[in-house]
């Protein structure tokens, strides 16, 4: 996938405009599963910290964390091997400072959106905060 230019070029997307599109995919696939869009790119402060990619409200009121990977192809473990230990430990530590700002703590999950080669494939509860 390229972008095109005012003048006509074409030039292969930076790592920023392709992360953008991945998240923009993942979020028309859950805005049609019914869920809403709480939060884009959270991050905790400081160094050293978090960052979620989309926070959403289920329609049963759940507040779901969302990762999304893409990649253009399953080679070298594909986008659900590039979600190691640390990067879920990341994502909790973050989850849990976001949550620090409510009055009650509502449910919540980790769900990961794969975007591999075009396809969307929305993995619910992927991991928990352990």
């Amino acid at each position: 996938m390229g972008f095109l230019w005012k003048n006509g070029a074409s030039a292969k997307p930076t790592t920023k405009q392709a992360g953008d599109a991945g998240e923009d995919a993942a979020l028309a696939h859950l805005h049609a599963a019914g869920l809403r869009l709480l939060e884009r790119n959270y991050r905790t402060p400081g160094r050293g910290g978090g960052e979620i990619d989309l926070i959403l409200r289920a329609p049963d009121g759940t507040v779901v964390f969302v990762e999304v990977r893409r990649r253009a192809s399953r080679s070298h473990g594909g986008a659900a091997g590039s979600i190691g230990p640390v990067k879920r430990q990341r994502i909790v530590f973050a989850a849990r400072h976001y949550l620090m700002g409510q009055r009650t703590p509502p449910p919540c999950r980790f769900d990961v959106v794969l975007i591999e080669a075009g396809r969307v494939q929305w993995l619910q509860a992927a991991f928990d905060a352990s």
